[in-house]
């Protein structure tokens, strides 16, 4: 499995890379791939979410739990499709949600690469799925992974805003230390829920006034 890092996320990710989950997950993907299962996303852009948004530069997490399943959806980034695919309906809400709050027009393009690139960490609990078997990796070794990865951030950051949405991203809440981090709540955007409390919940502009006043840089959603 392609592994990243040119930046500073190495330092973090190494020493997991080490473990024995991780290579029992390798294991896995690996036994898939020989039973020519497909699995999204490409395996170049499985770490794609920390190639975008470096350690230093991550100041927001949106926490997801699995790649998109449907052929030429996910690519390495929670919630996001590549430019020129259908907008997938839990997306569609955040753009909705993100006019209610800050009056910012639906984006024409579900590509949330230019999050990322401001230090949103658009992070999943599991970074791979099966084709059309949604939740299929979920309880794979990828937890162990990427909650290791959401502790580190709590222990050696400070001031990072974490957007939990959903009853999955919310049992995430335990691994983060609230004295030093924002941790914001709501519903799931989903179709099915995005009315129980996502709409509404102005995360977006909550984020930003939390990071301006700690004076970091703000988030062009």
């Amino acid at each position: 499995m392609g592994r990243p890092l040119a930046n500073d996320w190495s330092k973090y990710l190494d020493p997991l890379f080490k473990r024995d989950s991780f290579q029992r997950l390798e294991e896995f993907l690996q036994y898939q791939k020989d039973k020519k299962i497909s699995i999204f996303p490409p395996e170049a852009q499985i770490f794609k979410a920390f190639e975008l948004s470096s350690f230093a530069k991550t100041q927001v997490v949106i926490l997801g739990q699995d790649p998109y399943h449907n052929e030429a959806q996910a690519h390495g980034l929670s919630f996001s499709v590549p430019d020129g695919v259908k907008i997938p309906p839990s997306l569609a809400n955040i753009y909705k949600e993100l006019e209610l709050d800050l009056h910012i027009t639906p984006n024409a393009s579900g590509n949330l690469e230019r999050w990322a690139s401001q230090g949103v960490l658009l992070l999943n609990s599991a970074l791979t799925v099966e084709k059309n078997s949604p939740a299929s990796h979920s309880k794979t070794p990828w937890v162990d992974f990427t909650e290791a990865v959401i502790t580190e951030l709590s222990e050696y950051k400070q001031n990072l805003v974490f957007l939990l949405w959903g009853a999955h991203a919310q049992q995430k809440s335990e691994l983060i230390d609230d004295s030093k981090h924002l941790i914001l709540t709501a519903s799931h955007p989903s179709p099915f829920s995005a009315y129980k409390g996502f709409f509404g919940c102005k995360h977006f502009s909550k984020t930003n006034e939390y990071l301006k006043i700690h004076h970091l840089q703000q988030i062009n959603w």
